[in-house]
């Protein structure tokens, strides 16, 4: 059988069958999974194609799966507090975590930590780049959106501080996610609030463009690739299709299900923590607290298949399938680095002893046999053997 052009990649709260998971699109059917641990919402992440990262769920570190070495977890990267969103750069440059309410800015080549933002007051719900790596938006429980450039956050002037492009206040409960649209930084992004809104903004001028009201507080949101309709999953289980084409579009509308494709997927029996929509936009994928996995035919509004967690569904999303996910000999191109927890490392003595586990993969280390390596714990210099 052909590697898959897609693949699904969900996790839940319980972690007793897995940390995450990786299901075929078309069937359900199980193709790998990921065990240690669970993986808090809005905290899985795959990075450029090679590693899935996976935020301990109420804990202070991140689990690391080599993509195709599903059996061992790799390594556990130790953040300063609990991380409540996580987020890899499309291009596998940079990563991002909230924690508390700052923003962390990791560079991966060399694990250095280059920023710590802190214009959130409250804690960090989310956080999305845009499909170029340019920006990324932020989202917190203190009902604002941020907009920021990539490059003027990652500055070689340290007097400065980073400042977001533009600040969206129009929320006024707490943001429960984000989606960025195609188009780097001509891309629309749409929040998702309890306040029972769903608003689209365009990334680069700040504008909002659209502002859609529920009678549910919403919990997840997504576009289609082409951008003809915004999926909104709600607190009652139910996922609402707002079409983006009607003529009567007006900036601020009230749902209602009409013959435009203002319509409703019907099958949840609890909130919709998350949704996702596969690239040529025919099936849609959403995640509940009911413990259920399902994919729905966007045309019929039927779902497809069901698959059950052990636990509220915590990540689901769609992603084109990494090259390497299903080659049993491959191994990522270069170790991830020991990742920095202080701004300055060399001034904070952020070096062998700064309490993190990293495991790496030795200069001269030569591969034994298909199924054990030498690596080096950065923390004890000491090597230990990972079957």
């Amino acid at each position: 059988m052909s590697a898959p052009v897609e693949v699904v990649l969900s996790a839940d709260s319980a972690g007793q069958l897995f940390n995450c998971a990786v299901f075929d699109p078309h069937s359900g059917s199980e193709f790998l999974s990921y065990r240690g641990g669970n993986t808090s919402s809005r905290s899985l992440t795959v990075l450029n194609g090679e590693y899935i990262l996976g935020a301990q769920l109420g804990k202070n570190f991140i689990n690391v799966w080599e993509i195709q070495r599903k059996d061992q977890l790799q390594q556990k990267i130790v953040c300063p507090g609990i991380v409540t969103c996580l987020c890899a750069s499309p291009d596998g440059l940079y990563v991002l975590a909230g924690i508390a309410e700052a923003i962390y800015l990791w560079e991966m080549s060399t694990g250095n930590l280059l920023a710590i933002l802190s214009r959130h007051y409250q804690d960090v719900s989310c956080i999305r780049f845009t499909d170029d790596s340019s920006h990324f938006v932020s989202g917190g429980k203190d009902n604002l959106a941020l907009i920021w450039n990539l490059s003027s956050v990652v500055q070689l002037d340290s007097s400065r501080t980073p400042e977001p492009c533009h600040i969206l206040s129009r929320h006024s409960l707490p943001i429960t996610d984000i989606h960025c649209g195609l188009m780097g930084p001509q891309a629309r992004v749409a929040t998702a609030s309890l306040d029972q809104t769903v608003k689209v903004w365009e990334v680069s001028s700040g504008e909002m463009l659209l502002s859609v009201l529920f009678d549910v507080a919403i919990m997840s949101v997504t576009f289609d690739p082409c951008e003809y309709f915004l999926f909104c999953g709600g607190s009652d289980g139910n996922i609402f299709q707002v079409s983006l084409c009607s003529t009567s579009l007006s900036r601020d509308k009230t749902f209602q299900t009409d013959s435009d494709g203002n319509q409703v997927f019907k099958g949840h029996r609890n909130l919709v923590t998350c949704l996702s929509v596969s690239m040529d936009g025919t099936v849609l994928l959403s995640g509940s607290n009911d413990e259920t996995v399902r994919m729905w035919d966007v045309q019929s509004k039927q779902c497809i298949w069901s698959i059950n967690h052990k636990g509220p569904v915590t990540n689901a999303v769609i992603i084109p399938a990494p090259a390497n996910m299903f080659l049993a000999d491959s191994h990522p191109a270069v170790p991830l680095p020991r990742f920095s927890r202080h701004l300055n490392p060399s001034e904070q003595g952020d070096g062998t002893g700064s309490g993190g586990m990293c495991l790496r993969l030795r200069a001269n280390t030569q591969v034994t046999s298909e199924t054990s390596r030498e690596v080096h714990c950065c923390c004890c210099e000491s090597v230990v053997t990972v079957s």
